[in-house]
């Protein structure tokens, strides 16, 4: 009989725990509204929005059933009465990457802040899959798409397209120069810093470990290398200078003929984080100390510079920042502005154990 009467305890618990989820799954709508009041769906609309045509009665009585039956406005009714779906797109070469992930933290929380959501995609570094990732966005009518390029996509026409049309775009980081608004930091004069750094320790072969030339960001930091070297009257060593597609193995491999040249570098600047890393290994590999027998600088987030042995010298970003401009931007182009935008935001050098202190 006690076995009958918890089982039936149980079976009553869960019957009320269903009417209550119930409740909460089929919350009121306009229409059961209007149906109950016996007025028209309109009007039911007016007085939820606040808008004139209803008496104080009638709404009172309007927004009290609301209440009651929890109604909330479908976000999908919405978008189709007004065409917008308050949804922005956000594409990445790789959102695992600690950069990327940090940049769309900060686009995410000013689009929530502003009363939209996003999707993002990651195209994993292939133009390719960049292209069908802005396509699909499109198609679900995201209101505007803020895109980190891949590092081998060298035709933009689809993008050009969707400018023609004036669909809201911004490029962040790794951008292009077509026309479209984005947000960068000053890669030549950090990259000429950074250098003129290594120049001024004393180092007098410098290697310049970077992407694929296509690549504006890849194209700047090696101009301000360049410069770095010219105006300190150092010589352009064609073979110090590696330019291929950034993977931890094209480092670890750039690096190790580096350091198999007759005359190897004192110095490495690396435009990757990736490249970083790897570049370490290899020195490592050949029983070299960093900074003793080889400097080096690199673009990189503050915990892998702390993790590294010994803490790696990098050019800080704000990271939080760019995703912040680009969300304005972006959200300006949605408001109607047609302007062209190009933000530079804040960046530093920071000096740590894998640079030796100026000597000269």
């Amino acid at each position: 009989m006690r076995c009958a009467t918890k089982f039936h305890s149980v079976a009553l618990f869960f019957c009320q725990k269903r009417v209550t989820l119930q409740g909460i799954m089929k919350r009121i709508s306009q229409r059961d509204i209007a149906r109950q009041l016996g007025i028209n769906v309109s009007t039911v609309s007016r007085a939820l929005r606040g808008l004139d045509g209803v008496s104080e009665e009638l709404k009172q009585q309007i927004e009290q059933l609301a209440e009651a039956g929890g109604y909330k406005p479908n976000p999908f009714a919405v978008s189709l009465r007004y065409d917008t779906t308050r949804t922005i797109g956000v594409v990445v070469p790789d959102v695992a990457y600690n950069h990327n992930a940090h940049i769309v933290k900060s686009i995410e929380a000013e689009a929530r802040k502003a009363g939209y959501m996003c999707i993002i995609t990651d195209s994993n570094d292939q133009s390719e899959n960049e292209r069908n990732s802005v396509e699909m966005l499109v198609n679900m009518h995201v209101d505007g798409i803020i895109i980190c390029l891949s590092q081998d996509t060298t035709d933009f026409s689809y993008l050009l397209k969707l400018k023609k049309a004036r669909f809201p775009l911004v490029l962040f980081d790794r951008t292009a120069d077509i026309g479209i608004s984005s947000v960068v930091i000053n890669d030549v004069a950090l990259a000429y810093e950074a250098t003129s750094y290594l120049i001024e320790s004393g180092a007098r072969g410098i290697a310049f470990l970077g992407g694929p030339n296509q690549m504006k960001q890849n194209a700047d930091r090696k101009h301000g290398y360049l410069e770095a070297l010219r105006q300190h009257d150092m010589p352009i060593r064609t073979e110090l200078v590696k330019c291929r597609y950034i993977s931890f193995n094209s480092g670890l491999a750039d690096t190790l003929d580096l350091l198999s040249l007759p005359e190897p570098p004192e110095a490495i600047f690396a435009t990757h984080g990736l490249l970083a890393v790897s570049a370490l290994q290899a020195i490592r590999s050949r029983g070299l100390r960093v900074p003793d027998d080889i400097a080096l600088i690199a673009y990189m987030s503050d915990w892998v510079s702390e993790m590294a042995h010994p803490r790696i010298s990098f050019v800080k970003q704000n990271l939080k920042e760019m995703g912040v401009k680009a969300f304005r931007l972006l959200h300006d182009q949605m408001n109607g502005d047609d302007s062209v935008q190009h933000v530079v935001v804040s960046a530093h050098l920071e000096l740590r154990d894998s640079t030796k202190k100026t000597i000269v």
